[in-house]
């Protein structure tokens, strides 16, 4: 209703004092189906062109009763008319009504020279002033901003330009620069009567968003602008407050840090506050608060610190739901193809084995424990309470953990030569019940998966270490890990082991092929099945040349 009753107001006939905040109107009567040159007399007389705005083009937006400015007109190959109407081309030349409101007798100046705005650059010219504004106050309308937009379109704006002199640094020099240059034009032809009648014109080229333009001129007729930002959002509040600093806006600019500080952020938003505060230098006392948001001091220390902490903190927790559930938190943080992958370095090679050889003396002590080598009430008194196998199978989980994010990251070489030197556990693994020791061979497992698969790259010398140490195991232990899988997959451990051996010198294969050759023989599935690679391992030791071929070919 307070809008209806505005607009009735703005098309009466009878001549009223104008709102203090802001008024509505076409400066000259638009062209349309019902208001035609031809149209009787009486009909024009008592119709009257509404100071709404038919639905909004792309380069604008419908008008608000409670802004600062007069909306004259578009610039678009189509005009708006009466409300809820949007007329098609006319090729009525009189119909363009929109650059002949006023005469413009008066030079231009440059806007882009003034503003500090990335988004726009402009100018501003001198025009008479037009009869519709002569009220007084903030009524008066003797300014007049003609925005372009940079992919078509424009905006043409009536403001008062006491209330951009009040706002906006860049507008008050244009404006007070005008006003200098034309006193003095004035003066020399002894015509200082006309000084009140001249029209500021401003001519702001290539804006980038008109809407936002506009919502940023409009908040400087409001008395709240929190708000009113509270109702535009925080995306676009960005936007504005680009604009605001680019016009020195500095009431909007302040309103916009204080309100964007107060509301949480999408990714996208906070995307575009890191990137206008690159090209912004903002007022510290008012920016820090958004600045401690958007960056952490010492951020390199502190997200290296922090991984290293998170990664302790997960090999240590006792939950093994939590823990399942960090795990696969932090290695998504920490992997190399993570989204949340960033410039600084968040976790160097040493920090992951560091925790590594922790895991590793824990569990050579659990293992110490299962073995009976040393008494069980002098081993982890605070874990006594939780199973033995429990507390090994955690601790093999951790390991097998830090080793996927090493591989990730292509660093996993040491790690080889690391476990192939656990002579300790070899010891142990021997005299261990098989349904703990095979805990062990879950390891070599994922070593043997990464070698066979071409993801873990080392020096033959490491590979055939780490075989001569614990393929022997494998042997062993790969009936229980058939039976608790604990997801590995066992065809594509078979299908790794052979390719892995087939790698070392041919001396070394022919040991542990025929090692393999006489379990196999006697345990049958219990032991994994290499025919595939023993066929290849033979043709390439005693068979060459054309007895080869012949062998490949049937």
């Amino acid at each position: 209703m307070a809008q209806s009753n505005h607009i009735r107001q703005c098309s009466t006939s009878h001549p009223r004092r104008r709102r203090s905040s802001w008024c509505c109107s076409f400066a000259v009567q638009p062209s349309s189906p019902e208001n035609r040159p031809f149209t009787k007399p009486a009909f024009r007389k008592n119709k009257k062109p509404d100071s709404s705005v038919s639905k909004p083009g792309p380069y604008s937006v419908p008008n608000s009763p409670k802004s600062g400015l007069n909306f004259v007109g578009r610039i678009d190959p189509r005009r708006m008319l009466s409300p809820g109407r949007v007329s098609p081309i006319d090729s009525d030349p009189t119909a363009d009504t929109t650059r002949d409101i006023i005469p413009d007798p008066s030079p231009q100046v440059d806007l882009s020279s003034k503003s500090r705005s990335e988004s726009f650059r402009g100018r501003s010219e001198r025009r008479s002033f037009s009869d519709t504004g002569s009220d007084s106050g903030r009524g008066v309308f003797d300014t007049r901003l003609n925005l372009r937009g940079r992919n078509g379109g424009g905006l043409v704006l009536e403001l008062n330009s006491e209330v951009l002199i009040a706002n906006s640094e860049v507008f008050a020099g244009l404006i007070f620069e005008y006003r200098k240059k034309l006193g003095s034009k004035c003066n020399s032809n002894e015509d200082g009567g006309n000084l009140s009648r001249k029209i500021c014109r401003i001519e702001v080229p290539d804006v980038e968003n008109l809407g936002i333009f506009r919502d940023t001129i409009e908040l400087m007729f409001e008395e709240d602008i929190a708000k009113r930002l509270l109702k535009i959002g925080a995306y676009r509040a960005i936007d504005i407050l680009e604009v605001s600093a680019g016009i020195m806006f500095t009431k909007g600019v302040l309103s916009c840090l204080k309100y964007l500080e107060a509301v949480p952020w999408t990714e996208e938003e906070e995307d575009k506050l890191r990137n206008l505060f690159t090209v912004f230098k903002f007022d510290d006392t008012t920016a820090r608060d958004i600045l401690a948001r958007l960056h952490l001091l010492s951020s390199e220390d502190s997200q290296q610190n922090l991984a290293r902490q998170l990664v302790w903190s997960i090999t240590t927790c006792a939950d093994a739901n939590a823990r399942n559930e960090l795990k696969s938190l932090v290695k998504g943080l920490l992997c190399k193809s993570s989204v949340y992958e960033k410039d600084q370095h968040d976790l160097t090679k040493e920090d992951l084995y560091d925790v590594c050889h922790s895991c590793l003396g824990s569990l050579v002590s659990l293992m110490e424990e299962a073995s009976d080598i040393i008494p069980q009430g002098t081993v982890m008194k605070k874990e006594t309470s939780k199973p033995l196998i429990g507390r090994i199978s955690r601790q093999v989980d951790n390991i097998i953990w830090l080793l996927e994010i090493l591989l990730d990251r292509q660093i996993g070489e040491e790690f080889v030569g690391m476990w192939a030197d656990q002579v300790d556990l070899l010891k142990m693994h021997e005299s261990t019940s098989p349904m703990i020791r095979y805990e062990l061979s879950r390891v070599s497992a994922i070593l043997f998966i990464a070698m066979g698969t071409r993801k873990l790259h080392c020096r033959s010398e490491a590979r055939a270490l780490l075989l001569q140490a614990w393929f022997g195991p494998m042997l062993l232990d790969f009936g229980w890990l058939q039976r608790c899988k604990k997801g590995l997959d066992m065809k594509a451990l078979e299908e790794a082991m052979g390719q892995t051996l087939l790698t070392l010198p041919m001396k070394q294969q022919y040991m542990l092929f025929t090692e393999w050759f006489g379990y196999f023989s006697k345990h049958g599935t219990e032991c994994p099945n290499l025919s595939k690679a023993f066929q290849i391992w033979w043709r390439r030791s005693f068979l060459r040349g054309s007895e080869t071929h012949a062998i490949e070919s049937r």
